[in-house]
This record gives structure tokens, sequence and C-alpha cells, in this order.
């Protein structure tokens, strides 16, 4: 038998042997030496984040719950929405920000099959990939540099009668040009869905008014995947100011159900028993009445309980990640000849994920033999996700039809598949681990 008088008492002392076992286990106390390994990403957290995923846990409750009432609360408050509600992963966040605008009640707004969607081939897929699920038509814009994101010169000759929406992402924290984008959105009448996946945290400033990425457009998405900018293990976001377009990310997200009863909870509305839908008989129970075709995505309590704790810790991670890319940014100034730097978008503060680079073919460089040369210096690269995504494998039992569009060229989205990579700037490293990471790049400028 324990000596516990109640609860409260038994769960502070096992989140005391939590913490206490961070600390003799899991807390990184050696400092980084040339030639250890650096990734691209990691997980930041403490005993912290343990202790509130015990708490949880004790609480089995395991499906949506307090910890992401407080999450979802905290969070919107955080980043100035009105309405923000968790998912299973940022992929599922863009599929219900997709989704929600297929509904019917949107009217003569609503996406159909055969609407077209803006967006760009260079990217992460998931941003392209409900469009193309439901029948949409997405159609690609290239891209610049050394922005790495849509060429809004080009958003006028991408328009057609059947353009419904922009569904497009900040790449690796960097703003695209709200104010020309969400401009063009509006004199057309498009929704304007903002991929904040890899832009956490990142602010752009319009007329005066400084905002974070994600709450200009209609809906805005996030990731809480390990690597990004704050984690849950899995999770995402999908938010908005929009009360309408609100109800509907509910509906899509949970089940297609037309009842917005929370999780474990009954009649909220009133009206359980006494309403009439669709071709169902009077009466029909409300809590099955499904108005949209709609899926389970919602995020379980054990993961929100660890996003409250990394929601505090949040604008540490966003300073020491801007203070990690100017560092290595003004370190390899010296190769700027050689190398495309990447630089902000105008009027922006970005929250970075990554660093930028581009080799210049020109200079006798070629990609892959600098990033062998960096990963046997036991440095981790990427590339830019798909590069250009119409090239790889998942299109080719549509290339070539009317499933989707290609307006002009995507010359700038073909140099980044051949010539782009980046590195990490997380906000666990530190000023040693930049530094060799500069010092890595410049030998392999200089020696290949």
């Amino acid at each position: 038998m324990s000596n516990w008088k109640n609860e409260t008492e038994a769960r502070e002392q096992i989140k005391a042997l939590v913490s206490d076992y961070y600390h003799d286990f899991m807390e990184n106390k050696a400092p980084f030496k040339a030639g250890d390994r650096i990734s691209y990403a990691s997980r930041v957290f403490d005993e912290k984040e343990m202790q509130a995923l015990t708490d949880a846990m004790l609480d089995f409750w395991l499906t949506t719950g307090r910890f992401s009432d407080k999450f979802e609360h905290d969070f919107a408050e955080w980043i100035g929405v009105k309405y923000a509600h968790l998912v299973n992963s940022g992929s599922s966040a863009n599929l219900v920000a997709f989704m929600t605008l297929t509904a019917p009640e949107l009217r003569e707004r609503q996406i159909k099959p055969g609407d077209e969607v803006i967006t760009v081939a260079c990217g992460f897929p998931t941003t392209v990939t409900p469009i193309i699920n439901y029948g949409a038509v997405p159609v690609f814009v290239d891209v610049t540099i050394p922005q790495y994101n849509i060429d809004v010169t080009k958003l006028e000759s991408a328009l057609s009668e059947k353009t419904k929406a922009v569904m497009i992402a900040h790449t690796l924290g960097n703003p695209f040009d709200i104010r020309t984008v969400k401009d063009f959105c509006d004199r057309h009448r498009l929704w304007l869905v903002e991929d904040n996946c890899d832009a956490l945290g990142s602010e752009y400033t319009i007329d005066g008014t400084t905002k974070h990425t994600g709450t200009w457009g209609d809906i805005g998405t996030s990731s809480f995947y390990p690597p990004h900018h704050m984690t849950m293990g899995e999770g995402g976001c999908v938010y908005t100011n929009d009360p309408l377009l609100h109800r509907l990310i509910l509906s899509f997200r949970d089940w297609g159900r037309d009842c917005i009863c929370p999780s474990g909870k009954d009649n909220f509305c009133g009206h359980r028993f006494d309403k009439q839908f669709g071709e169902l008989p009077a009466g029909y129970d409300h809590k099955y009445v499904y108005s949209h075709f709609g899926y389970n995505l919602k995020v379980t309590d054990l993961q929100a309980a660890i996003g409250c704790e990394q929601l505090k810790k949040f604008p540490s991670f966003i300073e020491r990640r801007i203070c990690n890319w100017n560092r290595l940014h003004r370190a390899l100034e010296s190769v700027s000849d050689e190398l495309i730097l990447p630089e902000p978008a105008e009027n922006s503060e970005p929250s970075w994920f990554g660093f930028m680079i581009s080799v210049k073919p020109e200079c006798g460089l070629d990609r892959n033999k600098i990033t062998n040369y960096i990963e046997k210096n036991k440095i981790q690269t990427r590339l830019l996700f798909s590069g250009n995504l119409i090239r790889h494998p998942c299109f080719d039992q549509i290339r070539g039809t009317n499933r989707y569009r290609v307006s002009g060229s995507l010359e700038t989205t073909d140099f980044v598949m051949n010539n782009t990579f980046w590195v990490g700037v997380y906000p666990g490293m530190t000023d040693e681990m930049i530094d060799y990471m500069a010092e890595t790049i410049i030998k392999a400028v200089k020696d290949i």
C-alpha cells in the first residue's frame, strides 16, 4: 500500500519522479565537439513536457480532452485568431483546410471537382495532395530565388474562370509576399489558405499592422511533427477568424458530423432529438447526423499536454532560430560568390525553419557533391522537399492530363530541384554547432 493521502499528492510525487528521471537519464549535458552529428532538426524539451505527458496519461482520457481544450485556447490567443482546432498532423490540417472549402454551405464559393487552385510545385506534397484527391485542379506557378516562394508576378496569368483559391506554404519560415497574394485573392474573391507548417511564429507587416503568418488568409495550418518549430510528436492545427469556416472545420475533423457536442458530451445544443435532417426520419439522433464526408482527425490529449508546455517555451525557440540563422548567414557571406544565400521577404520577420542554400553551377559546383561532403562530416542536409512535385512518380499516371495545369514555365522550380539544399537552425543548436556547420560548408565549396 502507498502512503499517498489523495490523488493530487500521488500525481505530484509521480511527476517529481519523472523529473528526476529526465535529469538523470535524458538531459543532454555533454558539450558539442567537432565531428559530433548535427541533425537538421530535433525536439527541444525538458522535464516539463514529460510531466505534462504523465499528467495526461494518469487521466487516461486518451482522446481530445482538457489539455486539447487548453492548447486550442492558448494557441489561438497567442497567434491571434478566434478559432483554433487541433488535428493529428500538419498534413491532416491541410486536408481539413481544403475540404472545408468544398462545403455546400459556402454557396457560390464552394470548391467543386474541376475548379482550380493556384499553388506551387516547389514544396511539400501535402499542400497539393488534398486538391488532387478531391478532383480539383492544382495550377502550378513558378517560384523566385532567394526567397523560394511563389512568384507573385505570375498570379494573374494563372487565373481562370475556374479559379477558386490560392493554397501555398511559407517556405522554411520565410513568408511569401502576403500583401500581393492577399490583394490578388481579395480582388478576385478567392480563398487564401496559408500552409504555415514551416513558418510558425513568422510575422508579416502590411500598412503598419503586424500579424503572424497563417492569420492573414482565410485559413491557416500548422504542424507539430518533431522537427517543426514546436512539437507534440504528431499533431497539427487548423485556425481561422471566420465563424462559418470554424464550424465547418470541426465537422470535417470530427467524422463530418453535424453535431457540435464536445468529445464525451451529449445534447450540447439542446435539440438532439427534435430536428429534421436530409431524408432522415424526424427526431433522428443529432449526434449521428453527417452533413459532410468527413474524417476522424482529432489529436489525443497526450499529445496536447506536450504542446501546452512547448507553447510556453515557444518565444525562446523563435528567438534562438533567428539568432542561429543570422549567425550562419554572416559566416557564409565569404562564399556568397559561389553560393546563393537566402534572403527574408520584404516586410517580414521570419521564424526560420532552416537555412536554404543554392549552389551556382556556373562556378563549377555540384549540389550532390557538396551535400555528400557535408553529410560525411556528420551534418544532416535536406532538399527543398519535392523540388518539382510534378516530376515525381506520383504524377506518372496523371502526367499530361487535365488533372493539373502548369501556368508558364517552372524554370526556377527546376533550378531548385537541381541546385538547392538546406541545413537546420533549430533552437537546440549552439553557437559552436553553427560555426562548425559554416566551416564545413565553406570547406565543401573550396575543396570540391
